[in-house]
């Protein structure tokens, strides 16, 4: 198919080349014309002569023809037949949508008397339009069609035949050829075509120049009528002078008039004027001025555009009929000119007479090529003009719609507008819809009067009349026997009707359209109709219910509030019915519950949110227009009571979640626990909500969360102070197991659970926050005296919580925000499940690593059972080759597939602590422990706690439960001393021990609240107030945590030593410590020897050990302060500091413990500090070194001998760190040093001269530090030195002091 664009426009560019190489042979009177003005053989737009068509650049290679330039060709449109002979005779048949009917033609004539719109476009009512029919002809150039149009018809389009038949065609077909023969047919028989071909051989240059000319004059003079270049010197009035001229002086009349008006609109900035035109006006002349009016536009398109020439044709009379001929005889100029019309039009087209008329010109275009019109609509739509334009064209569209049962488009057009996602048209027309009402003139003939009155029509076609006696009886007594009302709505008018519901809910709501008696009336007939227990007919019911609360005005008679009473009430009897029948799980039914419930607590705004979310639109609902509704409800149809007891009965949903929209029970139930109206009528809900809560699947309904906290509270607080016991019953536990029943199995037990696991999940929701709201409001109750029921721990046992938890972790996407409240209560109640590195070790479980594993997986591993893992076990003293195999494929398992083996595999830890067991199975014991760990962590710390014990208490069948560990974490310490030198078993106790101090934590807390009216009862008869005993319980247990966890620091720190059996085996091992102690000596000869050492059970445990320690220390560091006040073996000091990243901490409290009154602590504080300065070289850390010392040096003048020798024997050697750490310290150390010494030799100068020497010494060393090295290498000083020595404390205590020295200078001199 080509290309049209460029149809209808015959530009005289493109005429003349063609025409000269191909003159034409015309028949009869026409030939004889064109023969004459084409003799001349003349060409150009400056010559007089005709306009040949020439082909242009960008039409190279493309065949057009005027045939084809004019719009789709015949044949690919289907409208072009073969030539017939005589097909004047044979016209083809017209469609019935013509504007007026045909006559004969005479000159002037105006044929027809169609019919305008009285108000606006009432000089265009004697004119004859181009017909529907007659302008798809032009578009597709169909010959056929064009021979078959009466007289009248052709006349309105001979300009544009007439440059048709001038152009040499570049369609060399044979086609094209029959059809031109049509073609000049047609025009041999008109007389007027020969004053068109006359219009055609004037000089258009000189014309165009001309008008250029006057358009600068008239520009110079500011638009007045001055001198005219076109025209001079009119003799008589302009029709005068039309009739009396030639065909040249015709066009200079016409340009010069058109001009005129076009200068005027643009300089008119908008305003609206109607120029008076005699040429426009004499309906003598209007044919040969049309003529005129197409030539100029063709021919001069570049002076006149066609859509500056249409703007002016509105200020014109009988402009609208001008336009329609322009546009038929250049057809493809239909889109812009509509366009261009719409883009300059008013934002409210009825506002203004310039508005109005045009939209009737855009209305008659649009009649003209009706299958456009919609388009035209979409224009006005976007440019958000003429909005009276789009419902006009609406209802023209809705007439020449086929009646059916389906929506009408002028109810989607108008609902489009309104409840669309774009507010600029939403406003935009809700503006035109309240202007529109302001109007009282003129109001029948406006197009917002013919909307509502079509919409009306269309209401009243959907409502049959019934006689509905059973009504009657329903009724009360005093109902007129005579009440006639809609009934029985069509199935196939249910949607239609939902729609226009929504669409005069949008326009009352939106609009703020003021709805007639008429209209209000047959709305609620409409609204109060009963409709087939469809899923349309359920969605009709609530519109209508939705628009009754909306627009309660529409009921303002006692018959139409009587009438909708009884609609309501058979709402309630046939809820149950429609839900059965039509399968919609949200019926009306729950709506009337909830708006009940609603009035009934006076929630009059959660109403209005539930109106707006269920028509779909945000209106504006006045509350206190919903008075009468509320009093109807609460006192005549929804009694309170009544409303309770129904909606008990109401059954649950079956298999709810999200997927099921609407209002549902859960809904209604939700409200009425809110509002306390179970208790406050003594109706027990538990059953329900339990059956509710079995009746749930994924993804989850996110009503079913509130519903469970609302429930717990109705549970625990009472509905008022002066009835306590008016509250819920719980579920029971029995109902609780009952969910969770074949669930630890693991997953292999799957297949037989019978509660989905959304069930479960909201089950241990409902437990977890029942727990944890209950002690919360201890207090509160314990006021009250009242104490509800708590679930017992065995409850609390069985419940597979992690395992719970980790199937949540799955289905986040489905829980909606179920998996992140369980998470929070776990955090809170149970934070034992919670330690971070069972998650990390969780992810590398569920990880791609297991997938691969699982791979691997094979048959003979799937089949191995517990009872041939304990047969394994047995065999362990003296073959570890089966028992190894068979771990290993339990490797592969998944944790859920391990459940069962889980007791036999933690029953025989105690086989795995004898010598000769092979480091390989312990690991995989521990791999599978971890397994384990994340699935049943309770029951499986209890199982392992009691394998783990000594041989003594498990002859005496002593066994600890999950609640004695919580009470005392310690008793996992207590465990076979074997395990403390074995690392994977001690890896696993120790994640135990760090599970059950948090336990602990949150079993004191929570005992703590459950035992508040403990604090309350005094607290009545104490003057210290209530805050006492509070204040000291939590201060009790805050002490017995600090006790519990510094206990467990000082077991675990003194594991960490070794026992004399392993001091005896190995001197090395010993040596561990010490060798990281005396960092600051020189290396020991057996130094590879201590390395080689490090690869030992005990080093690995006490790394186990530190980073407990470590993580310990970081969650509470008052642990660290609480432990290093307490103290520990000084052997353990290298390894804490080096060991534990925390340590560092300790630099904040040394001062204080340097500053208590025990000398053994001072003692502990200066040697911690020796190691922190080493490990932590920091700012800090030379502050406090500096404390230090001069702490040192004050107790060197207040101790008594005996307390300095105890204290300065263990701290001198800290100096030799505070010095390697810092050695801008060395002054003072060494000051410090010969202070010492002077003391100490002052309290023995009495008993012996000799002391002399070693002081001198002392001082010579402090002098000249040089010569230390070869000091100290000197043997006779050496010597010298075992020869004093004395078992005087003061004496040792100056050798000491000179040993110390002698490290200083041997350290600052080689630099180590």
């Amino acid at each position: 198919m080509l290309p049209h664009s460029r149809a209808v426009r015959p530009n005289s560019n493109l005429s003349r080349q063609a025409m000269k190489e191909r003159p034409l042979s015309l028949p009869n009177a026409v030939s004889t014309e064109l023969y004459k003005l084409g003799s001349r053989k003349l060409w150009g737009r400056g010559e007089e002569g005709l306009y040949f068509l020439k082909t242009e650049k960008n039409f190279s290679g493309i065949n057009y023809s005027w045939r084809l330039g004019c719009g789709i060709s015949s044949t690919a449109g289907g409208g072009r037949a073969a030539p017939r002979p005589n097909c004047r005779a044979q016209p083809a048949p017209l469609p019935a949508v013509t504007s007026s009917p045909r006559a004969g033609s005479g000159r002037g004539a105006a044929v027809g008397r169609g019919r305008g719109p009285a108000a606006a476009m009432a000089e265009c009512s004697g004119l004859q339009f181009v017909s529907p029919y007659a302008f798809e002809a032009m578009q597709k150039v169909d010959v056929v069609r064009l021979a078959a149009l009466s007289d009248p018809e052709l006349r309105l389009l001979l300009p544009c035949l007439v440059r048709m038949a001038l152009c040499a065609p570049a369609d060399q077909s044979q086609s094209w050829a029959q059809d031109k023969k049509l073609i000049l047919r047609l025009l041999s028989g008109v007389e007027a075509v020969n004053s068109i071909v006359a219009l055609l051989s004037v000089d258009f240059h000189a014309l165009e120049q001309d008008a250029s000319k006057e358009q600068q004059l008239r520009h110079k003079l500011g638009g007045g009528s001055g001198e005219s270049i076109l025209v001079s010197q009119l003799q008589h009035g302009l029709t005068l002078e039309f009739e009396h001229s030639d065909s040249p002086r015709r066009l200079r009349l016409v340009l010069s008039e058109l001009l005129a008006i076009m200068n005027k609109v643009s300089e008119s900035n908008g305003e609206f004027f109607l120029k008076s035109s005699e040429l426009f006006e004499s309906p003598v002349y209007l044919e040969e001025a049309a003529d005129v009016l197409c030539i100029l536009q063709a021919e001069l398109p570049s002076l006149l555009p066609i859509v500056d020439v249409a703007e002016a044709l509105l200020h014109v009379k009988n402009g609208a009929w001008f336009l329609c001929l322009l546009v038929a005889n250049v057809p493809d100029s239909f889109n812009e000119v509509c366009r261009g019309l719409i883009k300059n039009g008013e934002r409210q087209d009825e506002e203004s007479v310039g508005g109005r008329r045009r939209t009737e010109a855009l209305r008659h275009l649009c009649k003209m090529n009706p299958s456009q019109a919609l388009r035209v609509r979409g224009m006005v739509v976007e440019e958000c003009h003429l909005p009276g334009l789009g419902v006009a064209l609406t209802l023209d569209h809705t007439k020449n719609e086929s009646s059916d049962d389906g929506v009408s488009d002028l109810v989607c057009f108008v609902s489009g507008l309104l409840l669309g996602t774009n507010a600029k048209v939403r406003t935009w027309f809700g503006t035109f819809i309240r202007n529109g009402q302001q109007r009282k003139r003129d109001n029948i003939s406006s197009v917002l009067w013919q909307m509502r009155r079509q919409l009306l029509l269309e209401l009243m076609g959907i409502l049959p009349t019934v006689r509905s006696t059973h009504i009657v009886e329903e009724a009360d007594v005093d109902t007129e026997p005579n009440v006639s009302v809609y009934s029985g709505l069509k199935e196939e008018h249910v949607v239609k009707a939902s729609a226009l519901l929504r669409l005069y809910c949008a326009l009352m709501g939106i609009a703020g359209l003021k709805p007639t008696d008429e209209e209000a009336e047959q709305l609620l007939q409409l609204m109060t109709s009963r409709p087939p227990a469809t899923p349309a007919g359920v969605r009709f019911v609530s519109l209508s219910f939705c628009m009754l609360l909306a627009f309660s005005t529409l009921v303002s008679t006692p018959e139409q509030e009587q009438l909708m009473v009884m609609w309501l009430s058979w709402m309630i009897k046939e809820e149950a019915y429609f839900e059965s029948i039509s399968g919609v799980s949200a019926s009306f039914g729950e709506m009337l519950l909830l708006v009940a419930m609603y009035f009934h607590s006076n929630q009059l705004s959660a109403i209005i949110d539930l109106v707006c979310s269920t028509l779909g639109m945000k209106i504006v609902i006045k509350p206190s227009s919903l008075s009468r509704m509320k009093t109807i409800f609460t006192q005549e149809i929804f009694t309170e009571q009544v409303v309770t007891a129904h909606a008990v009965r109401v059954p649950v949903t079956g298999s709810l979640s999200a997927n099921i929209t609407g209002f549902l029970p859960i809904h209604c139930i939700y409200q009425l626990l809110r509002s306390r109206s179970f208790t406050k009528h003594k109706v027990s809900i538990k059953d329900w909500i339990y059956r509710q809560l079995c009746e749930t699947t994924t993804p989850l309904h996110p009503q079913l969360l509130p519903l469970i906290d609302v429930y717990i509270n109705s549970i625990l607080t009472p509905a008022s102070k002066s009835n306590p016991e008016a509250t819920n019953q719980p579920v029971t536990e029995q109902e609780i197991l009952n969910v969770f029943q074949g669930l630890t199995g693991g997953e292999n037990a799957r297949p037989a659970q019978r509660y989905s696991i959304t069930t479960q999940l909201l089950v241990l929701y409902y437990v977890l926050s029942y727990e944890e709201a209950l002690l919360a409001n201890t207090k509160i109750l314990a006021a009250m005296q009242r104490k509800p029921k708590s679930y017992s721990s065995a409850l609390m046992d069985q419940i597979p919580i992690k395992y719970l938890i980790r199937q949540a972790q799955g289905l986040q996407q489905e829980l909606g925000g179920l998996h992140s409240a369980l998470l929070r209560l776990l955090a809170t109640n149970y934070p034992h499940l919670c330690i971070v590195e069972d998650w990390i070790c969780e992810e590398q479980i569920t990880g791609t690593d297991a997938l691969l594993r699982r791979m691997l997986l094979t048959t003979i591993a799937k089949n191995h059972s517990p009872k041939q893992l304990q047969e394994a076990f047995s065999m362990l003293p003296g073959n570890h080759t089966q028992l190894m195999q068979i771990l290993e494929h339990l490797t592969l398992l998944s944790a859920g597939e391990l459940i069962p083996y889980a007791e036999v595999l933690t029953s025989n830890m105690n086989c795995l602590l004898n010598a000769g067991v092979p480091r390989r199975i312990l690991q995989t014991v521990n791999k599978l422990w971890m397994v384990l760990n994340t699935v049943m962590p309770r029951r499986l710390w209890v199982m392992t706690v009691n394998a783990l014990q000594p041989s003594v208490k498990i002859v005496r069948q002593q066994k600890y439960t999950q609640n004695d560990l919580m009470i005392d974490p310690l008793i996992v310490l207590r465990c076979d001393q074997r395990v403390h030198r074995s690392p994977p078993l001690m890896d696993i106790t120790l994640h135990m021990l760090n599970g059950y101090l948090l336990a602990s934590k949150a079993y004191l807390n929570a005992h703590l609240k459950e035992t508040a009216e403990q604090d309350i009862r005094p607290s009545q008869n104490n003057a210290m107030g209530p805050e006492t005993p509070e204040v000291t319980r939590e201060e009790l247990k805050n002490a017995l945590l600090a006790a519990q966890d510094s206990a467990a620091v000082q077991i675990l720190l003194e594991i960490c030593l070794p026992t004399e059996e392993e001091k005896t085996q190995s001197s090395s091992t010993y040596s561990l410590l010490k060798s990281v102690q005396s960092t600051t000596g020189p290396k020991s000869s057996d130094l590879e020897e201590e390395e080689d050492s490090l690869l030992c059970n005990l080093r690995e445990v006490q790394c186990l050990i530190c980073c407990l320690l470590h993580q310990m220390y970081i969650a509470d560091p008052n642990i660290v302060k609480l432990v290093h006040f307490q103290g520990y073996p000084c052997e353990l000091l290298a390894l804490t500091v080096a060991g534990i990243p925390s340590m560092h901490i300790c630099l904040d409290f040394i001062p204080e413990l340097i500053a208590q009154p025990e000398l053994e602590k001072q003692i502990f504080a200066i040697q911690l500090l020796s190691f922190l300065c080493i490990q932590y070289a920091l700012p800090k850390s030379l502050s406090v070194a500096r404390l230090a010392i001069n702490v040192m040096g004050t107790l060197l003048t207040v101790l008594t001998q005996s307390k300095r020798y105890a204290f300065f024997m263990p701290t001198l050697p800290c100096l030799v760190s505070f010095c390697q750490a810092f050695p801008p310290l060395y002054e003072d150390i060494m000051s410090l040093l010969i202070q010492i010494g002077q003391v100490c030799a002052s309290d023995v100068a009495t008993q012996t001269r000799d002391f002399d020497p070693i002081i001198t010494r002392l001082q010579q060393l402090k002098e000249r530090p040089n010569e230390a090295l070869g000091l100290c290498k000197d043997s006779p000083y050496k010597s010298c030195s075992r020869d004093i020595t004395s078992v005087d404390p003061d004496v040792q205590l100056c050798q000491c002091v000179e040993n110390t020295i002698i490290e200083i200078i041997n350290m600052s001199v080689s630099g180590v």
